[in-house]
């Protein structure tokens, strides 16, 4: 599995909340499996995502148009935007929660 990070600062993180929920970018047909959108507790500005990927080729697809979104129609939501794509070598699941998936 191949997971792309990405991180961005928002102006107003409703506007961008909008614009991600209307999926511009298809994230089911382009191969996205699961994702997943934080911000940290002290800035309310900055997100921070994590797309799953079952495929190298599916990510790097995603990644090219989400940099064409960045500086396209999403320029006005987003600045200082980034983004790495990453392996998963290892994944486990800890504690009450890996109780709760054996039961």
């Amino acid at each position: 599995m191949y997971v792309l990070s990405l991180w961005q600062t928002v102006p107003d993180y409703a506007e961008w909340k909008k614009l991600f929920d209307s999926d511009p970018l298809g994230r089911e047909r382009s191969g996205v499996r699961r994702y997943t959108i934080t911000r940290p507790v002290d800035d309310e500005h900055t997100v921070i995502g994590a797309l799953a990927f079952d495929s190298l080729e599916e990510a790097e697809a995603f990644a090219a148009r989400l940099r064409e979104m960045w500086e396209g129609p999403g320029s006005a939501l987003v600045a200082d935007a980034g983004l790495r794509i990453s392996e998963v070598i290892e994944e486990k699941t800890i504690g009450r929660e890996a109780e709760r998936k054996a039961a």
